[in-house]
Parts: C-alpha cells; structure tokens; sequence
C-alpha cells in the first residue's frame, strides 16, 4: 500500500526558500531607496534635472524630424507621386551622331505606351511653343504656350483656381480656349478671376481664357511651368508647328509600386520606336521621395544622438551626487555590514538607489516629451506624429545611465571596511 504523503524534495525547498530570500531583499532594498529619495528630495530632484531634459529633448528631436520629414515628402507627393516624364536626351555617347527628325517623340509614341503598359490612367503629350501673344490695345508679349491634352491637369496635379481646365470636348472640337497661370492673370488683368473670359490671340487666331491654375507646389521655374504660361489643348498647338514631335511625354500610374517598372518598360517601347543610336530619360520623383526620407532619417538619428550626450552628461551628475551619498552614509553602511548585510547587498542597494533617480527622470522628460505634441494635436487640426520607438530609446537610455553611473559609487560603497566604517565620524 503506498504511502499517503511523501517528504517534502529538499532541492525544491531550497529554491523556493531562496527565491522567497531573494524577493524578500529586492523588496528592502527598493523600499530603501525610497526613504533615501524621501530623506534628500532637492539633491535627488536636482540630480534627476538632467534625465528629464535628455529624455524630452529625445522625444522631442524624434518627433520634430518625422514632423519635418512628413512636411516635406508631402510637398513632393502633391506635385505629382505617380508621374513618369520622358523626354529625348540625345543622340547618345556615339561620335558623330547627329539628331534626327526620327528621333524625337510623338504623340503615336505616347500611345504606343498606352497600349502596352498597363496600369496607366492618365497621360500627355507636351508640345513647346514660344510665341508672341496679342493681349488686345496693343499689347504684346513673349509668352511660353503649352499644347496639353486635358488629363494633363490630372497628371500634373494642377489647382484650378477659377473658370475650368479644357475638357476632351474643347480637344475633339478644336476649341480655340487656354488656361493661364495666376502671375499671368494677375499681370494682365489685375486678378485670376478677371482674367477668365477675356480673349487674346496667337498669330492672329483668337482663344478665351476658361480659367487659371496653378502648381500645387511652388517650382519656381523648375518645371516646364514657367510663371507666364498658357496652356491650350495639344490639337490646336500641333496647327501651329505643323509637326507631329513633342517635347515631352507625361504618364501618371495608378499605384506608387508601378512607378519604376513602368518608367522602364516606356522608354523600351519608345526606343524600340526610333533609332537605335536615340536616347530617351525617364524622370520619376521615387527616387527624390526615397532620398528626402533617408535624409531625414539620418539626420533625426544624428540629432537623436546629439540629444542623447545630455543623457550622458546627466549620468556624470548622477555619479558625482551618488558618491557624495556613499560619503555621507559610511556609518549606515558599516552598521548594515555589522548586522550582516553582505557586500552584494550594499552595492545592489546603490545601484538600484542610482536606476531609480534615473529612471524616475526618464519618466518624467517621457511625460513631458509627449505632452507637448500630443497637446497640439488635441487643440489644433495638425496632427504630429509620435514615434513610440524614441519612449523605449529615452526610457531605456535612462536605466542604462543609470547602471552605468552608478556601478562606480556602488563598488566603493560594497568595498568599504566595516570596522573602519564603524569608527568614522
């Protein structure tokens, strides 16, 4: 018959009766470190002044470059994310290769494009023209005059700011009707409203202001938007060149993934089309988007770093501010050892003294750091973005500032003589 009970494993009562020691001295050794903070609240305060800059001015810096960084691939975005323009760059590296009527781009290239690339859903030819435009009481000027196809308000990201962009019925009716840039406006009739309506004339063919645009990003002049512009529809352009060459191709894909296998396979297809010494360059602003956002990566990494030196600086006062407390409490240190306390005891009851003064100001700076980008976005319309990485950086930062600070003042204090200890004064 077996036994009703069985004798205790001694093995497992030795480690739950020191696991149980264990807690027992983490506890009293936290509740310690509390009534030390409690005894020299304005020394400690003071000593955790700096944890709690460093670890806002982390938060802070963290959040001010995704704020910059979001700013500025915005403004990219709005010009137009999804566009690919292609243009003819050359007659290549070749020597003696001369350019010919072959090799410059057509609308049939553009809808060569269109027939096999999928993925496409707006897209436009641009035909450059310089032109001396009749304004009416004699006036007449040099302006540059585009030959767009209505989807190019599309493609570009265009702001109509008064009257209407020309629609695909001015195209297939030859309508004789322009847009105008607003400094165009504004210098010819006073204001973009005034200027719709009006008319003006191309050597000698008269057209009707339907309305005014503009960019939705300021280029300044570095597109083929210039500030004194009129765009009219690609059909009625081609009238004036008597030629079937463009200057430009523009395509705009409907997702952002599509942008750079797209851009390859156009200029496949245009250069299958003509010579083959020809040389198309497609320009897309993935590549500008990737650059931006790895810049300001960078720089939110460098400057990251350049807060985290207070961090360290502030490490150096928690050093200095606990070996101060070691000198201060050398009798309650022996008195501790004379009762039994062990080395590892003291110096475990130090450093846990000098994580708490640094954690504690981590803390609060996390608290403060948050605050400020959080209250924004609660008593405005912008919404800042807050990275949650930096807390753990700023709160991990700090526990290990303090490790590493107070690992010196906690070896002095367990390597202290008890006897000699005991006789001081």
């Amino acid at each position: 018959m077996a036994p009703l009970s069985s004798s205790p494993n001694p093995v497992s009562f030795e480690r739950t009766l020191a696991s149980a020691r264990t807690t027992m001295l983490f506890s009293e050794i936290v509740q310690l470190a509390i009534d030390s903070f409690r005894a020299s609240k304005v020394r400690f305060l003071l000593t955790m002044l700096g944890m709690v800059i460093g670890s806002a001015s982390i938060i802070l810096v963290v959040t001010i470059g995704l704020t910059g960084r979001e700013y500025a691939l915005r403004l990219i975005q709005s010009i137009a994310p999804n566009m690919v323009e292609v243009e003819y760059s050359g007659g290549g590296n070749s020597v003696g290769t001369t350019t010919s009527n072959q090799d410059f781009l057509t609308r049939d290239d553009l809808s060569a494009v269109l027939q096999q690339v999928p993925g496409i859903i707006a897209s436009s030819p641009v035909l450059d023209m310089h032109d001396r435009v009749s304004m009416g009481g004699g006036v007449v000027r040099d302006t540059l005059v585009l030959g767009v196809s209505p989807q190019y308000r599309q493609v570009r990201n265009l702001i109509v700011l008064s009257g209407r962009f020309f629609d695909d019925q001015d195209a297939v009716t030859h309508a004789k009707v322009a847009v105008v840039t607003a400094p165009f406006a504004k210098s010819m009739f006073g204001s973009a409203d005034a200027a719709v309506g009006h008319s003006f004339t191309i050597k000698g063919i008269p057209f009707v202001i339907t309305g005014t645009f503009k960019e939705s990003v300021t280029t300044f002049g570095q597109s083929e938007i210039e500030d004194q512009t009129i765009l009219i529809p690609y059909p009625v352009a081609r009238y004036f060149t008597g030629t079937d060459s463009v200057k430009q191709l523009y395509f705009s894909l409907a997702q952002a993934g599509q942008v750079v296998p797209a851009s390859q396979q156009i200029v496949e297809i245009i250069h299958s089309r003509h010579r083959a010494s020809s040389v198309y360059k497609a320009q897309t602003l993935t590549q500008v988007l990737n650059m931006m956002g790895q810049i300001a990566t960078l720089l939110t990494i460098v400057l990251t770093l350049a807060a985290a030196i207070t961090l360290v600086v502030s490490g150096v006062g928690i050093m200095n501010s606990m070996l101060a407390n070691v000198q201060a409490r050398i009798k309650e240190i022996g008195i501790r050892k004379a009762l039994g306390a062990t080395s590892r005891e003291i110096r475990l009851q130090f450093l846990v003294e000098a994580v708490f003064i640094s954690l504690s100001g981590g803390l609060i700076g996390t608290v403060l750091g948050l605050a400020i980008p959080l209250s924004i976005g609660f008593l405005t319309e912008y919404q800042i973005p807050i990275s949650y990485l930096s807390v753990v950086i700023a709160l991990g930062t700090s526990v290990l500032v303090g490790v590493i600070f107070g690992t010196l003042p906690a070896n002095r204090a367990a390597g202290l003589d008890p006897v000699e200890t005991l006789k001081y004064e």
